[in-house]
């Protein structure tokens, strides 16, 4: 698969290396495209090569686009990648402020309206470190990834690339639903920076109580 990351951060990083270690091209783009060519460089451990290009390089190469930009720096990135978006599998991996997280405007919808492309909320509960392990697997489990999305074929783009980090996608529900998981981030972060292990807030699912059938299909 093609997979563009906006972005050339961390998450980038993290997950663009996996991405690309385990067979797929990945192409890059950030604010400095020196920055960019250099860590493209540094992604490529293995013989599939990372490249870097324009934010609209990169939205035209992609068949899956994964937006991994700050909240400030969102809206221009999306209109420097112009219209190549419309119509794209795009996987939404950001997170606002903690501190000023509005449910209202929930980032994953507001991507969707400005690019018209197919949302999917994805990779936005975990550390970037967390992506940096092969596999995540924690307590003898694989790390479970949440996707939020209304599109059938940009979640199937969601669940190859969960899969491909050695993880097991979870569904869910639809792209209202990435409120939720945004929300989630926000309160899980305020916990983890006053020290708390936000972990231990959930019951093993054996004492979840009771469902009769799955909450989403």
């Amino acid at each position: 698969m093609r997979i563009g990351i906006l972005g050339a951060g961390g998450m980038a990083d993290a997950l663009g290396t996996q991405w690309a270690a385990a067979g797929h091209e990945v192409m890059i783009s950030g604010r400095d495209p020196g920055r960019s060519a250099a860590r493209a460089a540094q992604m490529t451990t293995g013989a599939t090569e990372v490249r870097a290009g324009s934010w609209a390089e990169v939205a035209a190469f992609g068949e899956v686009v994964v937006v991994a930009v700050r909240e400030e720096g969102l809206l221009g990135t999306l209109q420097a990648a112009g219209a190549a978006l419309r119509g794209k599998p795009l996987i939404d991996v950001t997170n606002g402020d903690p501190g000023r997280y509005d449910p209202a405007r929930p980032l994953a919808r507001l991507i969707g309206d400005i690019t018209g492309g197919h949302v999917v909320k994805a990779f936005n509960l975990c550390h970037v470190d967390v992506w940096r392990m092969t596999p995540p697997v924690f307590d003898g489990r694989p790390l479970a990834v949440p996707l939020c999305g209304d599109d059938p074929e940009a979640l199937e783009a969601a669940r190859t690339l969960v899969e491909a980090l050695g993880c097991t996608p979870v569904s869910g529900g639809g792209l209202d639903r990435a409120r939720l998981l945004e929300a989630t981030a926000a309160f899980v972060i305020g916990l983890w920076v006053g020290g708390a292990d936000a972990q231990a807030i959930l019951p093993p699912m054996a004492l979840s109580g009771d469902h009769p059938s799955p909450a989403y299909d």
